[in-house]
């Protein structure tokens, strides 16, 4: 269900590294726990922040929850779709509905994230 070339935090934000960009969403289960999306805020490019900040939001029929950014780094670009097609974060949460690329400052940052198995283990911690 979780992508293994993806790294995971414990607020539910994915990250997939290709050099020094890293491509960041929220995971399957986040997107479960939210219901229909129906709005997402997301930053401008250029935009930076620290691991742990929150770059944005989703709005959906039951809430709205901040997304945080698991390694800090600068926006290199947002994904366009989502402005139009919010819902797209029910139907692809780990493909599609990619929120920013960021450019990663502190790479060493991205040891404290879980695999895919651990974050797996992580959520059935969580529910029992």
């Amino acid at each position: 269900m979780y992508p293994a070339d993806y790294v995971y935090s414990k607020d539910h934000e994915w990250i997939l590294v290709e050099g020094d960009i890293g491509t960041i969403g929220i995971t399957e289960y986040a997107q479960h726990e939210l219901g229909d999306v129906v709005f997402a805020e997301l930053p401008k490019v250029g935009d930076t922040f620290e691991a742990g900040d929150s770059f944005g939001s989703v709005e959906s029929v039951k809430a709205v929850s901040e997304i945080f950014c698991p390694v800090a780094g600068e926006v290199v670009e947002v994904n366009p779709l989502l402005a139009e097609k919010p819902e797209l974060i029910n139907e692809s949460p780990h493909r599609e509905a990619w929120m920013i690329k960021i450019r990663i400052t502190r790479p060493e940052e991205l040891r404290g994230l879980l695999s895919a198995e651990e974050y797996a283990e992580y959520l059935q911690e969580q529910s029992a």
